[in-house]
């Protein structure tokens, strides 16, 4: 697992693909709420690709220590999209999509260059890093626990009622997913991270071949 190395190559590494992984992520975000009727992300500067725009320094230090951690969020409006609530799903599918996308494109230049044919060279573990987090990113953020991506997802295609009942407990979200992490220290293999977190490493090999 990436995060249980601690060299200076895969730490570069980690910083790279988090850099990458979280500015797509976002930008992705941003980009489909504004072409959904939401102009906000753009005028609070978050239709970009610059980096800046989008990295939250504790966030990044926390995935770079604990394998855990947040982008800044983009503030969307559901009532400004065409589509309403509904809407909200294409902006929220819209982060893993744009990660599993920057997975396939760097397992392509991975198979390329032929780096899958013999041992592990520093650039090769760069790229390998940069797709594993990247689908890593994506599998996390389908988790249907707020304020994760799977969570707004699935929220949109409630009943208003119903998402109204389960927001009230929204807030209990990110106790819950520190205490999956901590499980996944305290007992590995016990929490449902460490099956997520296997099934990203499946499907990063299966993409560079490997």
């Amino acid at each position: 697992m990436i995060f249980a190395q601690q060299d200076l190559i895969t730490l570069l590494g980690v910083v790279i693909a988090l850099v990458i992984g979280i500015t797509c992520h976002e930008f992705s975000h941003a980009l489909v709420a504004d072409y959904l009727g939401d102009h906000r992300p753009r005028a609070m500067g978050r239709v970009s690709l610059n980096p800046i725009r989008h990295i939250d320094p504790l966030g990044a230090i926390f995935f770079v220590a604990a394998g855990f951690g947040w982008g800044r969020p983009v503030m969307v409006n559901a009532a400004a999209m065409r589509g309403g609530r509904r809407s909200m799903a294409w902006v929220a599918a819209a982060g893993p999509t744009a990660n599993i996308v920057v997975a396939i494109l760097f397992a392509i230049v991975f198979r390329v260059i032929g780096l899958s044919g013999g041992p592990l060279n520093d650039p090769a573990r760069l790229i390998l890093i940069i797709v594993v987090l990247n689908v890593t990113l994506a599998f996390f953020n389908l988790l249907p626990i707020p304020p994760l991506d799977g969570y707004n997802f699935a929220m949109a295609f409630l009943p208003f009622r119903v998402a109204l009942q389960v927001q009230r407990y929204a807030q209990y979200g990110v106790i819950l997913l520190l205490g999956l992490v901590l499980l996944s220290r305290l007992s590995p293999g016990a929490s449902p991270l460490d099956w997520l977190f296997a099934a990203a490493d499946g499907l990063s090999r299966v993409l560079i071949g490997a």
